[in-house]
């Protein structure tokens, strides 16, 4: 009984500490039966390039943010539920080593640790995770995940027209298909419901003509049948054919190389017989 109270005390502190990092913008992370699993720093792919993040699993959630004053603030508070999550192991490549992608219903990411040691740590952790809330939670896991989107420097011209990015001719993503495309090719904007239930997101155009093609057959067959409803696949979406009107990009996040060479934080985790209750 001592040692339950202790552990709770405990996890209670290391929680609070988390959730104090992120602040006055972080959500409040404080919940009864949460556990705070382990905590470590790693490398991100983001839209510009890697960069490091500090992450934090617990027992039904994943969190991270972006790291600011060497570590003690956090930022950018992201927090994706566990039974969300679908993770896929990458094989190493001449520039990075011990990389996974993790796949949730919003968007998906390349991520790397330092060994692989720590990498199969996180892995293990996040499944054995998911398996009990799975199990025990009568959760359901989502069956539709974004694409991955290709890193920008990955191409030096725009992957729908080949046009030539310049400092005026700047680089976007297709949310549907992950391809780097200028803001010609980008102009439309479509409903993807299951990255944003409401939110209008940037498409290609390639990916533009098809919805349209789609909602076309979609009417016909309304129109034959009248009083059904057609359902088209897995995905719902929801065409705007007059886009012209520019959203404003997500924020951008700076590309730091030497932010490889960090030192890294060793990643910690509870063992099985602390996680009692």
């Amino acid at each position: 009984m001592v040692d339950q109270l202790m552990f709770a005390q405990e996890n209670w502190e290391r929680i609070h500490a988390v959730e104090h990092s992120f602040r006055p913008l972080g959500k409040p992370l404080s919940q009864p039966g949460r556990v705070l699993i382990g905590e470590g720093r790693l490398m991100k792919q983001c839209r510009r390039g890697p960069k490091q993040k500090v992450f934090f699993l617990f027992n039904d959630v994943l969190v991270y943010g972006s790291i600011i004053l060497r570590g003690f603030w956090h930022k950018n508070q992201q927090i994706i539920h566990l039974e969300d999550i679908q993770l896929e192991d990458l094989e190493d490549d001449v520039r990075v080593r011990n990389q996974w992608l993790i796949h949730t219903p919003h968007k998906s990411f390349h991520v790397a640790a330092a060994s692989y040691e720590e990498k199969q740590a996180w892995i293990e952790h996040i499944e054995e995770c998911q398996s009990k809330l799975l199990q025990n939670g009568g959760h359901r896991s989502k069956s539709t995940f974004p694409v991955t989107w290709i890193p920008s420097q990955a191409s030096a011209v725009c992957m729908r027209c080949s046009d030539k990015f310049t400092m005026t001719q700047h680089r976007h993503h297709c949310r549907k298909c992950g391809f780097v495309v200028c803001s010609v090719c980008s102009k439309k904007r479509a409903m993807i419901r299951h990255i944003h239930p409401t939110k209008r997101l940037r498409v290609c155009c390639l990916f533009h003509m098809s919805l349209l093609r789609t909602e076309a057959d979609i009417q016909e067959k309304i129109n034959l049948r009248e009083s059904s409803t057609v359902k088209e696949g897995s995905e719902e979406y929801e065409v705007e054919v007059s886009s012209e009107e520019e959203e404003a990009e997500e924020q951008m996040e700076d590309h730091d190389p030497s932010s490889w060479r960090y030192s890294w934080i060793p990643y910690v985790y509870l063992k099985s017989e602390d996680m009692r209750s």
